[in-house]
């Protein structure tokens, strides 16, 4: 799996315009299940962000994860992560699981996160959705879990 976190002030995510889901501080979590991946992969992403090191300790150095401060997270798929722009000017999104596999592994990530006490919203699975945020720092970091 993928994911790009980005440390926000605050995030949220609107389907034809009604919010749906939003956070103040925490994580902007864009997450994409790619071929291959398994719960396995969902937990072990969930784990590495929990525990990531990325908000601001009292003296000002990036020392404390979600675990840390209790901020919350915002998870939206975002299938383009897969894409694959190694040949001409139109990106492929082969790479990325299948619709269902995609959603079931997105919702056991969230669910995961959801198991360490990590406040979660969410975007709607598929959805053309607007996304608003306030990137703090900024801080945007990309993980991915091991197949």
């Amino acid at each position: 799996m993928r994911a790009l976190l980005q440390r926000v002030s605050e995030a949220r995510v609107s389907v034809g315009g009604e919010v749906i889901g939003e956070i103040g501080p925490g994580l902007m979590i864009l997450v994409c299940a790619m071929q291959g991946d398994t719960e396995a992969s969902a937990e072990a992403l969930a784990a590495k962000t929990a525990k990531l090191r990325i908000f601001r300790d009292d003296a000002g150095k990036m020392n404390r994860s979600l675990l840390d401060t209790g901020a919350a997270a915002l998870v939206v798929s975002q299938f383009t992560l897969a894409a694959d722009t190694s040949r001409g000017n139109r990106p492929g999104f082969s790479a990325a699981a299948p619709p269902d596999e995609g959603e079931r592994l997105y919702a056991h990530f969230c669910d995961c996160l959801r198991a360490q006490g990590i406040a979660v919203a969410t975007g709607a699975f598929g959805a053309d959705m607007d996304v608003a945020l306030i990137n703090q720092g900024p801080v945007t970091v990309w993980l991915e879990s091991p197949g």
